[in-house]
């Protein structure tokens, strides 16, 4: 799930797309080889027309995908052919796309994001935050392998908007009046920061995506390169949101967000301070940043070290709410 919406699909233009049909044999004594190919095949949310058969639109990404899937098959003495066709007809063209239908799938999202209303003041509130951080992860995935989006796909996306901004105001109500705090919306807006990303800067797009913008879209901008007017910066001199004398960006995300007075953004907190200026030290930032120094080696872009933090800070931010600890900012 990449930073610019986590995976979203290729989608196919309105105009009668073509099609790629695969055509595949396996040898029987070959199992493990069969069974990763269709997981290639579901992965791409290929259709099945018939066994051995499968459906998808013609994109360049499907194009190298099952072109590397044909490789993969013939290196292991079974057969696959990638066929490039036109449906012959409207109707054949919509018999098609219902094979691509996710309406289902958003609809049973949906269902289950407005069960989770019923429990808002009652249950606590972290709790029912990360099952709607699950929920985004699926609708993400959902969407990655729409390729002819229909209005369930929007309801879906309204569905869990609404709710996260219920939870956010549950887990975070208005600190103390003097508190400078940001008031202006946040949603859907473009983030920036300045590479290289380490604690601070991944800490606080973890946050920004996770609490205050689910559907951000983040930019990781060189040294010395402009922000862009229309994105909001971090995490560096100049930015809109950066370090002050006393604190690091996440720690001032924290206060200007209204989150100063959460048990576990606090402590995740302590330990993005110590791993980036020190101070008083933390028990867990040894471990933390052996983790992060693993992410760095093997990521090969940014958006993948992000991907890979955000691992690491669910996983603090779930076993620090599981404490059930309170503090006041």
């Amino acid at each position: 799930m990449d930073t610019d919406r986590a995976a979203t699909a290729t989608q196919v233009p309105d105009a009668p797309p073509r099609w790629l049909v695969t055509v595949t044999q396996l040898p029987t004594e070959d199992p493990a080889g069969r069974m990763r190919m269709l997981r290639t095949l579901e992965s791409l949310g290929a259709a099945v027309m018939r066994e051995g058969v499968y459906l998808l639109p013609d994109t360049p990404d499907n194009r190298r995908a099952l072109e590397r899937l044909a490789q993969y098959v013939a290196q292991n003495a079974g057969y696959a052919s990638v066929l490039r066709v036109e449906s012959s007809s409207e109707a054949q063209q919509a018999q098609f796309r219902r094979l691509f239908d996710r309406s289902a799938r958003y609809d049973e999202l949906t269902k289950n994001i407005h069960s989770l209303r019923g429990g808002f003041g009652v249950v606590d509130a972290s709790a029912i935050a990360r099952v709607l951080h699950k929920q985004r992860r699926d609708l993400e995935a959902i969407a990655a392998l729409d390729f002819f989006p229909t209005v369930a796909r929007d309801i879906a996306e309204q569905a869990l908007a609404e709710a996260e901004a219920a939870v956010r105001a549950l887990l975070f109500p208005a600190q103390e009046a003097g508190t400078e705090q940001t008031t202006e919306p946040m949603q859907r807006r473009t983030w920036a920061t300045r590479r290289p990303l380490w604690a601070d800067r991944l800490a606080c797009a973890w946050l920004i995506r996770r609490f205050i913008d689910s559907e951000a879209t983040l930019l990781w901008l060189d040294k010395g390169a402009a922000c862009p007017e229309n994105a909001i910066g971090f995490g560096f001199e100049g930015a809109r949101f950066t370090n002050s004398e006393a604190r690091v960006t996440f720690e001032q995300m924290l206060a200007r967000f209204g989150m100063a007075s959460h048990a576990a953004l606090n402590r995740i907190g302590g330990i993005v301070h110590f791993l980036e200026v020190r101070g008083t030290p933390v028990p867990e930032a040894a471990g933390v940043q052996t983790l992060l120094q693993g992410a760095v080696r093997r990521a090969s872009s940014d958006d993948e070290l992000l991907r890979e933090a955000e691992k690491t800070f669910d996983l603090l931010y779930e076993a620090y709410s599981d404490t059930r600890e309170v503090t006041r900012g």
